[in-house]
């Protein structure tokens, strides 16, 4: 298991089985074509109760920011590849 910490305080766990999934590389690779799957590879990536977490962590003014969202799924995927090459 990968723990670790966005700039903004997310608490995150990921399987390491999930970074050698084929299937989430071909969600990431479909983001070119279809931003929209964003969600998909979210949940693939954090799985659906820390998806959730996610999500009211980026919530302001009852609403989920798509900015907040963008930058803790970008400070996640940084924070794996430290991870992965310590």
């Amino acid at each position: 298991m990968l723990q670790g910490k966005t700039t903004s305080g997310f608490a995150f766990e990921i399987s390491e089985d999930i970074i050698d999934d084929y299937e989430l590389v071909e969600a990431l690779g479909g983001l070119e074509d279809n931003p929209l799957n964003l969600s998909k590879v979210v949940t693939m990536l954090l799985g659906k109760e820390q998806t959730t977490k996610l999500k009211e962590h980026c919530r302001v003014d009852n609403r989920v920011s798509t900015q907040k969202m963008m930058n803790e799924i970008q400070d996640i995927f940084t924070n794996v590849n430290q991870i992965k090459n310590s």
